[in-house]
């Protein structure tokens, strides 16, 4: 157990550490790091995770941490309480550098903000954040969203309308974000 704790600490902490971009930019390196190379849960437990990560308040990494450090011990088969230390220890661990790193830039960012080699950075960082953005959305269209064109055509055909129309809804109409939810919300209870 111990050696479980471990291993979550120092994959939050690396996540934290790299994740760039906020907590979207962290779904795909969660995902890789929990369950495809640890296989601490499968991959329809992760989509409700960030599914829950969105609706609760806070960032969704912090939030996908927290809910991710719980659920690997108790699917290792330990008991709750276990698992709330759990998500304790996963979500010290993404908050973390991004503390420390805040408390150090905090001293030399104003000093130096104007500085070339600073710009330069924050230039190079832009589009790795896009990419890592990206790669979240992607990592979200899978079988477990979607469905498969094989096993239910109509689900698959319906899922990605719903997904046309809250892309559309938001990028051409301008619609609140929470209306969009709402009215997704409202379809997936109609038509399924």
């Amino acid at each position: 157990m111990i050696w479980l704790f471990v291993q979550l600490f120092w994959t939050f902490l690396k996540i934290g550490l790299f994740g760039f971009g906020g907590g979207y930019a962290m779904i795909s390196m969660i995902q890789g790091e929990v369950v495809t190379k640890f296989h601490w849960m499968t991959m329809g437990q992760f989509t409700d995770i960030v599914a829950v990560s969105q609706m609760t308040p806070g960032p969704i990494g912090i939030n996908s941490a927290t809910y991710v450090g719980y659920t690997s011990l108790v699917n290792a088969g330990y008991a709750p309480y276990w698992g709330v230390l759990g998500s304790f220890i996963a979500t010290f661990a993404v908050v973390l550098p991004s503390f420390v790193l805040m408390v150090i830039i905090s001293r030399f960012l104003m000093k130096y903000k104007d500085h070339p080699v600073v710009a330069d950075v924050f230039r190079g960082l832009r589009p790795a954040v896009v990419g890592l953005l990206l790669a979240a959305a992607l990592l979200l269209m899978n079988r477990e969203n979607f469905s498969s064109v094989n096993e239910c055509p109509w689900q698959f055909w319906l899922s990605c309308a719903i997904f046309a129309f809250a892309f559309f809804a938001q990028r051409v109409y301008k619609l609140n974000p929470i209306l969009i939810i709402c009215l997704c919300a409202l379809m997936g209870l109609i038509l399924f």
